[in-house]
């Protein structure tokens, strides 16, 4: 939607009002819990109410703050009434305690960066009484040993406000926390959100919307207070990083459809916001506000809203596979930090400056973000940006786990969703999501597919990337970003795949490899089918048999939108198939997805080649692969119709080395 840039900062104020007006008649009496309707999370009604609270105050602190307190809505009335009844201990209305809800240390974080945007207008204003019930409600987060990722800075900034409004606070908490995300740290922009088995391996949208915003906001509300240097040291990571995500955004608006929390859908706005409101980010301003826009509009017109203005729990439309435990009516809230830009005055040049093209729009691009592991194409005629993913999988490497669909899938691009049947947030609800799209695996006799977390990153290089996992079958295959329950399992061969990925098309070479105690035992993984799934798409099922065609070792889907998804069997994958979706993909009832496979058991010590393709039309001109062998290694050289040349290289496995697996649960 065409706007100009005065019409573009009233499109965002009016988007935030309609959000912020719509909570209301779902608050109580005095505003202290915003009790959303839907089914509550596994924290409870009483914790969902706070949350309703908390993350719509952060968006009122925005709101605000860029107004410079111009209230027509009463916003400062409003919230300040539901602070000072949500810290009564002896209100009906009271948060809870952290000891009561950990959730509510989450919310606190919001809590206090809205407090401190807002502190002329409320926290000033505020009864000496109220103020200090705040301070005493967050004093408990003192020396509290928090859990070990993104959290550490919701502990971070509630100490740094409470410091400055005479609260409790702890140099030694403040200490770790600035040295934990110093380790978490893993070069060129990128965080982990923590370490999964010590190392850097989970890379999501959190690095974006938590491990860059709260180290930033934690330096604005201490100021000159805050340790020295601490300030710019944040300012670099995050302008090296807005490189990257710059090229992470579709040309449709959309963001990757890729990790957990995805219902917080616009929160992957922060980043950018944040870059320029901290004067850490190579963007133009124009260019930030093009990006945001498009997210915006992306959400809006897919109906992220309801019919009462609230937003659901979903992508677009409501959906629950992509739920987690903690998801509750109120969490789509964290949507808030999609709309930092309002803290920015009308006047400053993320406002007034025009926008320029999106940069998936200015042309095709390849890039190799070397700290997550991904290679990056974004192709200017349809808009999509893909990432084959070799890197975090978000599992402890000495553990087996069931593949979490948000982290396990070789692929994810910002116009298609991972398949995610079933429900997370109930015991059990995911435990059918057999790996299917862009997924490489085994099939059993019985038919079912094994996993592949964790897995090992072997090389990055250029447009070509290589993993290594064990394949195994979980008993209970119920999935979750922690890893799911333990379980017993069936272990089975390794499986070892190459990607080389340029426009539209990725090679993905597959090695599958027996292990010594197979051998021993005569051989007892043998007999498994390789299957190598493309990307799933939304499909129309009145649109009859021409949205999916299968021929030969190609099978090919178009999607509702356009898209087409294309695997085509290059080299000992003859036979292709088409897997049909019901209820279990977000951004669409039905869904469909094309494979291939081998027509009897996995040769191995041999290579698998397909081809897999995803783009507004059929994948053109293909790469010429062909095979060979090097040593005890298996290479694809791949040239591409430009003359461009990759090849892939796929090591043996030593299997002689210490399997911590062996001493896992078996089947």
């Amino acid at each position: 939607m065409n706007r100009t840039p005065t019409q573009d900062r009233a499109h965002w104020e009016r988007t935030a009002d309609r959000m912020l007006l719509a909570v209301r008649p779902y608050a109580t009496a005095e505003h202290a819990l915003i009790g959303l309707p839907g089914v509550p999370s596994h924290n409870g009604a009483h914790s969902d109410g706070l949350e309703g609270f908390a993350r719509t105050f952060l968006l009122a602190g925005f709101r605000l703050a860029g107004a410079g307190g111009a209230d027509p809505l009463d916003l400062a009335g409003w919230y300040a009434a539901g602070l000072a009844a949500g810290t009564d201990p002896a209100n009906p209305e009271r948060w809870p305690t952290f000891a009561e809800r950990g959730q509510a240390k989450v919310e606190a974080a919001s809590i206090a960066i809205a407090l401190h945007e807002t502190r002329p207008w409320i926290w000033d204003r505020l009864d000496d009484r109220v103020r200090q019930r705040v301070l005493d409600w967050l004093a408990p987060m003192v020396g509290d040993p928090m859990p070990g990722n993104n959290w550490i800075w919701f502990q971070g900034v509630t100490e740094a406000f409470a410091r400055t409004a005479g609260g409790q606070w702890r140099q030694q908490d403040l200490d770790r926390v600035i040295a934990l995300t110093d380790g978490w740290y893993a070069g060129e922009g990128w965080y982990s959100d923590g370490l999964t088995g010590a190392a850097h391996r989970n890379f999501d949208h959190y690095n974006g919307w938590a491990m860059h915003l709260y180290p930033l906001w934690f330096c604005r509300i201490l100021g000159d207070a805050a340790p020295a240097g601490l300030l710019d040291r944040y300012r670099a990571r995050l302008h090296r990083f807005l490189a990257d995500q710059r090229l992470l955004i579709g040309g449709n608006g959309s963001p990757l459809v890729h990790g957990r929390s995805l219902t917080y859908r616009h929160a992957a706005l922060a980043p950018l916001w944040t870059g320029a409101l901290f004067d850490a980010t190579p963007l133009a301003p124009g260019e930030t506000r093009a990006l945001a826009g498009r997210m915006l509009d992306h959400f809006t017109d897919h109906g992220a809203t309801d019919e009462h203005g609230l937003l659901t729990l979903g992508w677009h439309r409501p959906f629950r596979g992509i739920l987690q435990g903690y998801s509750g009516p109120a969490s789509p809230y964290w949507a808030s930090k999609g709309f930092i830009g309002l803290a920015l005055p009308p006047e400053h040049p993320v406002w007034t400056e025009e926008e320029p093209p999106l940069p998936v729009e200015q042309g095709d691009f390849t890039r190799t973000l070397t700290a997550p592991g991904w290679l990056v194409s974004g192709t200017a005629a349809d808009g999509v940006v893909r990432v084959v993913n070799h890197g975090g999988d978000h599992a402890d490497p000495a553990r087996p786990h069931a593949d979490d669909p948000g982290y396990a899938r070789f692929a994810y691009s910002t116009h298609t969703a991972p398949e995610t049947p079933g429900d997370p947030t109930v015991p059990g609800g995911s435990a059918d999501a057999d790996p299917l799209d862009n997924a490489v695996v085994l099939l059993d006799a019985a038919g079912r597919a094994s996993h592949r977390r964790p897995a090992e990153r072997i090389s990055i290089d250029g447009a070509t990337a290589v993993s290594r996992s064990r394949a195994h079958w979980p008993k209970d295959a119920t999935w979750d970003v922690f890893g799911g329950p333990d379980t017993r399992y069936t272990l089975g061969p390794w499986i070892t795949t190459g990607s080389a990925l340029r426009g539209s098309v990725e090679v993905r070479a597959v090695r599958v490899d027996g292990c010594a105690e197979d051998r021993a035992d005569g051989g007892a993984a043998a007999g498994h089918r390789l299957r190598v799934g493309g990307w799933a798409l939304a499909v129309d099922p009145r649109s009859g048999p021409g949205a999916v065609t299968v021929e030969g070792a190609v099978a090919r889907v178009e999607g509702t939108d356009g898209l087409v998804s294309v695997v085509i069997g290059a080299h000992r994958l003859p036979r292709a198939d088409s897997v049909a979706g019901a209820g279990s993909n977000a951004l669409g009832a039905s869904s469909a997805t094309p494979v291939v496979a081998t027509e009897g058991p996995v040769a191995h010590g041999a290579i698998h080649i397909a081809l897999i393709h995803l783009g507004g039309t059929g994948p053109g001109d293909l790469p010429q692969v062909t095979t060979r062998a090097e040593g005890d290694a298996l290479l694809a050289d791949v040239t591409w119709p430009d003359g461009a040349h990759d090849t892939i290289r796929l090591p043996a496995p030593d299997d002689t080395a210490y399997d911590p697996w062996k001493d896992q649960l078996r089947a």
